[in-house]
C-alpha cells in the first residue's frame, strides 16, 4: 500500500508591530514587520487573508509554536483565539505587512486590541489564504462591500487595469469614514452614508437600482451576511451571472463573533446557495401579449 503524503503543517508566522495609524474615527491600521515573516508570502489575490491568533491572558505557548499540538495537549480554554482580517497590503521587498481594523470602542477583540497595540509588541497569525482579483478579460467590475471589506475593495481598485470600467459601492456609517483611495483614472469608491439605516440596506438598494452595462461582469461582494445573500440573489437569480464571475461571501453576521458564524458559515452559505440555485432553474413564465 501507498504512503499517504504526510499533511503539510499549517504555518504561523510572527509579525512585530512596526507602526499603528489611525485612518478613520473607526478604521485602525497596523504595520507587521521583522524577521518573523521571512517565510511569508502573499501571491497576486486582492482579497488575501491572515487568521490572526490571539492567546488568552496570561497563557503562553512552547516554542517552536504549533497550533496542532497546542489543539491536541491543551484544554481549549488555553488554545488561541482565531480573528479573520484582509490583508491590505503586502511589500517583499521591505516585508511589511499592512492590516486595517474596524475599531468600535472596546467592542470585540482584534479591534480593541489593534487601537491599544504599541511598536515591539508581536502578534502570531496563519496565512494568507484568498480567491480574487480583478481579471482584465472582464468587461466591467461591480465591487460591494461595508466596511469590512473596505481594505479589499480599495486594495482591488488599485489593482485595476488602465481603462477598466469599475462600479464600487462601499456602505460606512457617515462621510468621517470614507478613505481616499488611488485607483486609475475614472476609477474610484462611490461612499453610501449609512446613518441609522440598518448595514447593507444601501447598497441592496444601489446594486437593484444600477444600470448593468453590457458585456460579462466580474463581482466581489463581500460584508454583513444578510445583505450579501440578498445582492448574491439579484445577481445569480435576477440577472443570471455565471457562479464563476462571482467572488461572494460573509464576512461577518449581525448578532455573531466570528467564532459563532464561522461554525455555521458553511452550513449557511450552502443552504443560501441551494435555495438560489433552485430558483435559477426555475423556468421563467412567457410574457403575456
Amino acid at each position: 500500500m501507498a504512503e499517504r503524503p504526510e499533511r503539510k503543517k499549517p504555518k504561523a508566522h510572527l509579525g512585530e508591530v512596526l507602526r499603528t495609524e489611525t485612518l478613520t474615527p473607526h478604521m485602525q491600521r497596523v504595520t507587521l514587520g521583522g524577521d518573523g515573516l521571512s517565510e511569508f508570502q502573499a501571491g497576486d489575490c486582492t482579497d488575501h487573508y491572515v487568521k490572526l491568533l490571539f492567546p488568552p491572558e496570561g497563557v503562553s505557548y512552547p516554542e517552536p509554536f504549533d497550533i496542532q499540538q497546542i489543539r491536541a495537549e491543551l484544554p481549549r480554554d488555553q488554545w488561541p483565539t482565531t480573528r479573520t482580517y484582509t490583508v491590505r497590503s503586502w511589500d517583499p521587498e521591505s516585508r511589511e505587512l499592512v492590516i486595517d481594523f474596524v475599531v468600535h470602542g472596546d467592542e470585540g477583540l482584534a479591534g480593541p486590541w489593534a487601537a491599544n497595540v504599541k511598536p515591539g509588541e508581536t502578534l502570531r497569525f496563519q496565512g494568507p489564504g484568498g480567491g480574487y482579483a480583478p481579471g482584465g478579460d472582464a468587461d466591467w467590475h461591480l465591487l460591494v462591500g461595508d466596511e469590512s471589506a473596505l481594505p479589499a475593495v480599495a486594495a482591488a481598485i488599485e489593482r485595476m487595469p488602465a481603462g477598466a470600467l469599475v462600479h464600487a459601492f462601499v456602505e460606512v456609517s457617515g462621510p468621517e469614514e470614507e478613505q481616499q483611495v488611488t485607483g486609475p483614472e475614472g476609477v474610484e469608491i462611490v461612499y453610501l452614508h449609512r446613518g441609522r439605516r440598518p448595514v447593507g440596506q444601501l447598497l441592496v438598494e444601489t446594486v437593484s437600482r444600477l444600470d448593468f452595462p453590457a458585456g460579462r461582469v466580474q463581482a466581489f461582494v463581500h460584508g454583513e451576511a444578510g445583505f450579501v445573500k440578498e445582492i448574491r440573489r439579484q445577481l445569480r437569480v435576477d440577472r443570471e451571472i455565471p457562479r464563476e464571475d462571482l467572488s461572494i461571501s460573509g464576512y461577518w453576521r449581525l448578532g455573531h463573533n466570528e467564532d459563532g458564524w464561522q461554525a455555521s458559515k458553511r452550513d449557511w452559505n450552502a443552504t443560501v446557495e441551494a435555495e438560489q440555485e433552485a430558483d435559477t432553474a426555475v423556468p421563467q413564465a412567457p410574457a403575456q401579449a
